[in-house]
């Protein structure tokens, strides 16, 4: 993981950097929001944490800048200030979180771990979601047909289950082919007494 510090003070942000070696994540520093608004256009980091009180640019405006050119990335805010007005400005600009100074380790590298994986989780679930856009694929849709065959153990031809939930058939083999492609689902092969083979669907126990 990645840190980047943004801080006009040089002994807070040299301890910041302690704090993220002893976590053993790598860091970078800026000493004002300038600065720290480069470093973070040209570079690749997990989480950002941000003074409140700098010069040239204060925190409140990098946070705000920060946000305009990334949606998601976790932005902590370190301040002595603990008045709510200016914690309420802060999420209004986008912060994700805040710590008071003086800041403790424990506290900050548990805020840390815990945005990164917040924030990680919605990477992968827009990341999800454009894969099911691309393919043409609705998670509503696709929940429907999931529910009725984890609800019903026995196998389903196409038909009966379009019939079923009141899908067109062509829209439930489309999505029992995706489900049947992620492992999802079983296709199992019915011999009829009269006829061809019929194929039948399940859901996929392990």
């Amino acid at each position: 993981m990645k840190i980047l510090i943004i801080d006009n003070d040089e002994s807070l942000r040299y301890m910041l950097t302690e704090f993220c070696k002893h976590a053993q994540w790598d860091s970078d520093t800026a000493e004002n929001g300038r600065e720290g608004i480069d470093k973070f256009m040209s570079g690749d980091y997990d989480v950002i944490l941000v003074d409140y009180h700098m010069p040239e640019m204060d925190g409140l405006q990098t946070v705000r800048e920060i946000r305009k050119q990334n949606e998601y990335i976790p932005i902590l805010v370190l301040t002595v200030d603990e008045r709510q007005e200016i914690a309420d400005r802060f999420l209004e600009e986008g912060a994700t979180d805040f710590a008071l100074k003086p800041v403790k380790a424990p506290d900050l590298i548990s805020r840390i771990k815990l945005h990164a994986q917040i924030a990680n989780m919605k990477n992968v679930q827009e990341e999800e979601e454009d894969v099911f856009t691309a393919k043409g694929i609705s998670k509503g849709t696709l929940q429907s047909i999931a529910n009725f065959l984890k609800e019903n153990r026995e196998p389903f031809s196409v038909d009966v289950i379009s019939k079923r939930i009141g899908l067109a058939y062509p829209t439930v083999y489309r999505y029992l082919m995706h489900l049947l492609e992620e492992g999802k689902v079983k296709q199992v092969v019915s011999h009829q007494k009269i006829g061809r083979p019929k194929k039948l669907y399940k859901w996929y126990t392990h």
